[in-house]
């Protein structure tokens, strides 16, 4: 009986792990591809990585995802942590529903309901004080940190209600001004929820379609708008090149964060 149920725990497991990687190694395998159809396997060709980087349009759009996916992460984290903060330890002041619901509406309004009022804001706005005077790369941050703070307000303050204020309070017995508490104590423990929000924060801006299709204007294309834009024309196999060279340096960075999660334990 305990037989059967490991070949089953590993079976399901499996066909999960399969569901979930096969494509992504699909994709990897294709980008090495030789044919210039992107699922028709025409021998081992390093051909499209060259033309990736002989691609002008796609690499900027690339690095203006990544530019506005880096500056929202770290705006959604400073805010999240400030808004997260005060859910946890404020306590129930006037407005504090309110608060709570403005705070978490981004998590269920739907996206294209969020980018269609960012749009009508910043429209009235350029029409009343004549700012922002166009769509581009600062709208599209401005509503992807609104989008995203969401997220690391829900991660920051659930960390922040595990944390124990014992030692908060003696630091203060010993003469620690809040701000010092805030930096010498609460800060360091709230690091692993910061980093964890920060990255989800990264990943939800790199991906965002809808929002930024509203917001986007003249030479502001992210990278998800321009691979949508090209799927109507049929997309060649350099985006493949691109996927995998991004999953790559995914892989990368979550084995090096493996490495040291696993020398911290060491020592």
């Amino acid at each position: 009986m305990a037989t059967r149920n490991r070949v089953l725990h590993w079976t399901i497991l499996s066909l999960g792990f399969a569901f979930l990687y096969i494509p992504i190694l699909s994709l990897v395998v294709y980008s090495f591809n030789d044919s210039n159809l992107v699922t028709v396997w025409g021998g081992f060709s390093l051909r499209w990585y060259r033309a990736l980087f002989d691609d002008a349009t796609l690499l900027r759009a690339a690095w203006l995802s990544l530019k506005i996916a880096f500056f929202t992460a770290t705006a959604a984290v400073v805010i999240g942590t400030w808004a997260g903060f005060v859910v946890a330890r404020m306590g129930r002041f006037r407005g504090f529903s309110l608060y709570v619901a403005m705070v978490s509406a981004p998590l269920v309004v739907p996206e294209v309901v969020l980018g269609i009022a960012m749009l009508l804001l910043f429209v009235e706005m350029g029409s009343l004080i004549g700012w922002p005077t166009g769509r581009g790369a600062f709208t599209i941050w401005v509503g992807h940190v609104m989008f995203c703070m969401a997220y690391v307000v829900v991660i920051v303050q659930s960390r922040v209600r595990e944390l124990d204020r014992s030692l908060e309070e003696a630091a203060m017995d010993l003469g620690a001004t809040p701000l010092r508490v805030f930096f010498s104590i609460i800060l360091p423990q709230l690091a692993p929820a910061l980093v964890a929000g920060w990255l989800l924060a990264f990943t939800l801006s790199l991906d965002d379609v809808v929002i930024a299709a509203f917001l986007s204007g003249p030479g502001s294309t992210t990278l998800p708008l321009e691979i949508f834009s090209r799927v109507r024309l049929g997309l060649k196999p350099e985006v493949n090149a691109l996927a995998a060279i991004l999953i790559g340096l995914v892989a990368v960075g979550m084995g090096i964060a493996h490495w040291l999660q696993w020398r911290r334990r060491e020592n």
